[in-house]
């Protein structure tokens, strides 16, 4: 799966392995990366390019050109439950795994409805079926989000969690043959 940034640059014609990072402004906030963005949250993408004007309006900063994200909506949805402000953070207190089982991971794209259900969207990877049956539980058991508003109405939103438990253990490598 190509990143978001790969894309952009791909349809800008910055594809080059040398290019320069163009500064990110998603929500009006000037951000370190888009990369975690998922596409469904976004509404729009704009290019400025490294111009005296883009320069004149966003600072130096802006010398290798802005791309600013619109998003979806104008607030986005937030977790917090059990003085935990990170959904994945909650997963982790949440789901038992003990630290003698096996290093697990799971990667999900979960939807966060109007009324501030998360859902599970879509599985991008898991290691086992039974450590993702337990955050699949502990997701549906989960304290309401506050939703992702626009104009004053609440809206869905997609989000990504990446969770690897037990914390600290690594997932063994993977060795592979390949036969040509």
């Amino acid at each position: 799966m190509r990143s978001l940034l790969a894309l952009i640059l791909s349809i800008i014609g910055i594809g080059t392995l040398y290019a320069q990072k163009p500064m990110y402004v998603v929500g009006g906030k000037v951000v370190e990366s888009i990369d975690d963005i998922p596409h469904e949250n976004i509404e729009r993408i704009d290019v400025l390019p490294a111009d005296e004007a883009t320069i004149a309006e966003w600072g130096s900063a802006a010398h290798e050109g802005v791309i600013i994200v619109t998003l979806r909506y104008d607030t986005p949805a937030t977790f917090n439950a059990e003085g935990v402000d990170n959904f994945t953070d909650y997963l982790a207190n949440t789901v038992a795994w003990s630290d003698k089982m096996a290093a697990e991971r799971v990667s999900l794209r979960i939807k966060v409805d109007c009324e501030g259900r998360a859902t599970i969207e879509e599985v991008l990877q898991a290691t086992s079926r039974p450590f993702l049956k337990r955050v699949q539980r502990a997701i549906n058991e989960a304290p309401l989000w506050s939703p992702a508003m626009r104009d004053g109405v609440a809206v869905e939103s997609i989000h990504l969690v990446n969770l690897l438990l037990p914390k600290g253990k690594r997932l063994p490598e993977e060795h592979a043959v390949i036969f040509i």
